[in-house]
């Protein structure tokens, strides 16, 4: 598993970019140096190499375009939740500014497709079809993640529907992607797609909890930045699902206070979801959809030995330090 990782933040680092203009291609640089465990593009070359590709190197262009595409939807997050850190460094905007973290976001989806395009040309459509599926459905998630934020309530079902397309479907993408480099058969790509997508929900549920209750020294992002903004994670939603009567009126001041109105927001909303037990609500959650994701891949007719390194990195990906 880490020498996959490793084959590809070095493919990364030895990729070439012009040195001007150097307000778009210094910022992508930066960016890409920032690292990150590089799981989405390990995904393709696992799943390659899982479905018995051959040559692991030619399903590295494939996986390159999905972490260029990732980060490239990272940039722009970071711009519209208005993060202050990234992997625990200044993002893009803070760094430049927010017309520079726009344009060399752009740079890294254009990128992308360089990269797809680098793939056998037997599979190119196939590998096209999946990856604009994807990309489209983040885009979806992403909006519907926007338009939440002005909406007072939503349902549970609407708020898993959104992170299963604002980050789920890309870890599919990114493992069916390896599948057809690797000549699965459709049933293969479908039951290996829903792995991913069932892994990628349980790992958004673990990362609301990480915003909440992490170490910002190993989540690498402002601990509590979605408590602050309002952001509907499933702490939130779940907490406006089962709320008491009594209770309203005190999560309605914390939400609308601001951190200079109330200093204690962060500890006082917590303070909220503890009374609620709504982290052990997530836990159990987060535990249905990896077992719903391991039937899946039970479910792929191959040798268990070659499963063997996808429940590591699936593994790698849900138990991370709090």
């Amino acid at each position: 598993m880490q020498h996959l990782q490793k084959l590809i933040s070095d493919s990364i680092q030895n990729s070439q970019f012009p040195n001007q203009p150097t307000n778009l291609y210094d910022p992508i640089r930066y960016f890409l140096s920032l690292g990150g465990k590089r799981i989405r593009p390990a995904l393709t070359l696992v799943a390659a190499e899982m479905f018995d590709i051959g040559k692991i190197t030619d399903a590295l262009p494939a996986a390159k375009s999905i972490e260029y595409f990732h980060n490239f939807s990272l940039v722009h997050d970071d711009v519209m939740d208005k993060a202050p850190l990234r992997r625990g460094k200044a993002t893009v905007h803070e760094k430049w500014d927010l017309n520079v973290a726009i344009l060399s976001g752009d740079g890294l989806l254009v990128k992308a497709y360089d990269e797809l395009a680098n793939s056998n040309p037997l599979y190119i459509a196939d590998l096209l079809k999946t990856f604009n599926r994807v990309a489209m459905q983040v885009c979806e998630g992403q909006q519907l993640d926007m338009d939440y934020e002005h909406t007072d309530k939503i349902s549970m079902d609407q708020y898993i529907e959104m992170i299963r397309l604002k980050t789920s479907v890309l870890l599919g993408g990114a493992l069916q992607m390896g599948a057809i480099l690797a000549e699965a058969n459709l049933s293969d790509q479908k039951l290996i797609y829903e792995f991913g997508e069932y892994i990628g929900i349980a790992f958004q549920l673990q990362d609301d909890v990480l915003d909440a209750y992490g170490n910002p020294e190993t989540f690498g992002k402002q601990i509590g930045g979605d408590i602050l903004i309002n952001k509907k994670t499933y702490l939130l939603v779940k907490l406006m699902e089962i709320i008491k009567k009594e209770d309203l009126p005190r999560l309605q001041n914390l939400l609308n206070a601001t951190i200079q109105d109330n200093p204690d927001k962060l500890h006082d909303m917590l303070s909220l979801y503890q009374s609620y037990n709504i982290k052990e609500y997530a836990d159990k959650l987060k535990d249905a959809y990896t077992q719903r994701a391991f039937e899946r891949l039970s479910a792929i007719n191959i040798p268990n030995h070659k499963k063997e390194t996808l429940i590591s990195l699936s593994t790698q990906l849900l138990i991370r330090e709090q």
